[in-house]
């Protein structure tokens, strides 16, 4: 059972109906976070424009998908782990990194590995990172861009996980098979 409303174009106030217009077209439906979200036009926009921000950073689609899927499962996010699967087939990204991601088992890849390292260091510390944690990052390839784009990408996440437990969000149809709890993660 939701806890908040899930709009469509219809109910939506006004300032949201074009954006879930233009979620509709990007999906090929709205997704029921975007429904919730249009409670509050400025955080459906602000979602969107992170979204679409943090894509067009200089990560690639399987860092992307390391630094959302790290963050949805650290927070436990029964709607994101399984939306962002799908999304990680979709974007053709490796089964063997999703899984690891979803079960929070370390990945293969040493360079991925340090990005969800220092995800997981930025989340539970919230940002408070040591010169050692830094230098591991940078050891591995990334520099200061990245630390700043990991803080872009958990802005998106924050957003999408915290309106996900306040509102319950029912995970959406194309999603379900992915369903996902944290407490049977490792079981999987």
């Amino acid at each position: 059972m939701t806890t908040l409303k899930i709009h469509n174009i219809e109910t939506a106030p006004e300032g949201s109906k074009e954006l879930l217009e233009q979620s509709n077209k990007a999906n090929g439906m709205i997704p029921g976070l975007h429904g919730v979200l249009a409670g509050a036009p400025e955080l459906l926009e602000a979602y969107q424009t992170l979204h679409k921000l943090f894509t067009s950073s200089s990560f690639d689609k399987e860092e992307l998908t390391v630094v959302w899927q790290t963050i949805n499962v650290e927070h436990a996010c029964h709607y994101c782990v399984p939306a962002h699967t799908g999304i990680a087939k979709m974007m053709k990204v490796d089964d063997d990194i999703t899984n690891a991601l979803r079960n929070e088992t370390p990945l293969e890849n040493p360079k991925l590995e340090a990005l969800r390292n220092m995800t997981l260091t930025i989340v539970r510390n919230r940002g408070h990172v040591s010169s050692e944690d830094l230098k591991t990052f940078y050891a591995a390839g990334y520099g200061e861009r990245q630390v700043l784009e990991i803080l872009l990408g958990l802005s998106q996440k924050v957003i999408s996980n915290y309106t996900n437990h306040i509102a319950n969000t029912p995970v959406d149809a194309p999603f379900q098979k992915f369903a996902w709890e944290k407490e049977k993660a490792a079981s999987v």
